[in-house]
């Protein structure tokens, strides 16, 4: 098999080599982004003269049929093609004859390529939104669900303050609502057209790049035709999009697997998202949770390894460049499975909220005393001061906050009256947070119905 630029070369390629430089084997996932671009470029060879509109004709149907062989899984990818793009001109020619040759007039692999990412990154981030949008739905659904129900919050993993669970959900729904606007963000650095850059110089044709992104769906055409051929900074944003992303995943699930140990007890994930032991069979593992925890370490490894292969690369193109699709494509696919995985356990969660309740109190409580303090009139310091003298001696009786009798109250302060006691009930306490984004069931209520608007729920 011929190699396209064999012409300057007296002796073979070594097969090592072969194996060790093609990229065939992974960026044949690109050929359909391949396909679509070689139709729109030959558009604009015959829009520019270059060639003869039966040779455009001839060459458009080409690709139409070598695109119906993709799908059916009739092409075959060989490695000593080196790439995608060669492959499919391969099968171009083979269709129309020499005319096929054509197609790679004003045009270099090096600016080909970059093109064909940025068409598969659309259509990906695209999907990705999606995926997104339903896990956030999941959370608004479950918010809903648990507008009523008690949770501790937790500090440096010690109980702090008494939350609705749905405010917990909501937040997440505000994490990943966040990464959606990082996807959205990266993609508008997709979306701009590098194809008309050649080799790094720009092409000796006349070419209208901007019919070519107008065909392709570009907003943008990249101004410099060094920088399109080199940067791969849109592939890094997509990389941190997904690393932070993954991140938020991963805290998610750290709290779903604490919460169903038996030691929290505050959640029952779903058995059919669960495994076993080989050995103990009493074990209901949160594999898929943990699994999502651990991914996480292939998305930041990802994006660190392209950032590591770009920093020392001269402009332009150079070979170091294929090393950015394996760790992209991997990024992709994993935290698609893992938003799927999530997805599906928080469809599945059951809430135990006798549970939840019992530890939302105790001496999660405290603070509002001490805010109770300070609305008589004492400064919040000596108030804490107060408040922490009660809870040392409630520990030494052995005692939960809500035990505590007013008489005992009253020996720690005489600003206490009947009602403080009402401040000992955790629904009570979680109330008095009206302040907008507060925890308040008035103010989740507000955050519900902005969440379910934004999605599109009502």
């Amino acid at each position: 098999m011929q190699k396209p630029w064999e012409g300057r070369f007296k002796e073979k390629t070594e097969k090592l080599l072969e194996r060790f430089t093609q990229s065939v084997s992974f960026d044949k996932r690109l050929a359909l982004q391949d396909i679509k671009q070689s139709l729109a470029h030959v558009k604009a060879l015959g829009k520019a003269g270059v060639i003869s509109k039966e040779e455009e004709e001839v060459l458009k149907l080409g690709l139409l049929k070598v695109k119906e062989d993709i799908q059916e899984g009739r092409m075959e990818f060989l490695e000593e093609l080196e790439d995608v793009h060669m492959n499919i001109e391969r099968a171009l020619i083979e269709k129309v004859g020499d005319v096929g040759g054509k197609v790679h007039t004003a045009r270099s692999r090096n600016d080909q390529v970059v093109t064909d990412e940025k068409l598969f990154l659309k259509e990906e981030i695209g999907k990705l939104q999606r995926d997104l949008k339903e896990l956030r739905i999941a959370l608004v659904r479950l918010a809903e669900k648990t507008l009523d129900v008690l949770i501790p919050s937790y500090t440096h993993l010690q109980r702090a303050q008494p939350i609705r669970l749905a405010h917990y959900f909501l937040a997440y729904r505000e994490a990943f609502l966040m990464d959606s606007l990082r996807f959205a963000n990266a993609y508008r650095f997709v979306d701009s057209l590098p194809l008309g850059s050649g080799a790094s110089a720009g092409v000796d044709f006349p070419i209208d790049r901007f019919y070519v992104a107008e065909e392709l769906g570009f907003r943008a055409v990249i101004r410099n035709s060094l920088y399109a051929t080199a940067e791969r900074d849109f592939i890094l944003d997509v990389l941190y999009a997904c690393a932070v992303c993954g991140m938020h995943l991963s805290r998610l699930s750290e709290d779903l697997i604490i919460w169903s140990s038996e030691e929290f007890g505050f959640v029952s994930l779903p058995d059919r998202l669960c495994t076993g032991s080989s050995i103990m069979p009493q074990k209901k593992n949160p594999d898929g949770l943990e699994l999502i925890r651990g991914k996480t370490g292939r998305l930041y490894g990802n994006l660190i390894s392209l950032l590591t292969t770009l920093k020392g690369l001269p402009y332009a193109y150079n070979r170091d460049l294929q090393e950015d699709k394996e760790p992209l494509f991997d990024s992709l696919d994993t935290l698609k499975n893992s938003v799927a995985v999530m997805t599906l356990v928080l469809e599945g969660l059951q809430i135990k909220e006798e549970r939840t309740l019992s530890c939302a109190g105790g001496f999660a409580l405290a603070t509002d005393l001490a805010n109770y303090l300070v609305l008589k009139g004492l400064p919040f310091r000596q108030a804490h001061k107060v408040v922490g003298s009660l809870v040392g001696y409630l520990l030494e009786k052995g005692k939960r906050l809500e035990e505590v009798s007013l008489e005992e109250l009253k020996e720690f302060s005489e600003l206490f009256d009947e009602d403080a006691l009402k401040l000992l009930d955790p629904k009570v306490c979680a109330d008095r947070r009206k302040t907008y984004g507060g925890t308040s069931k008035e103010q989740v209520l507000v955050q519900i119905e902005n969440a379910k608007r934004e999605e599109g729920m009502l």
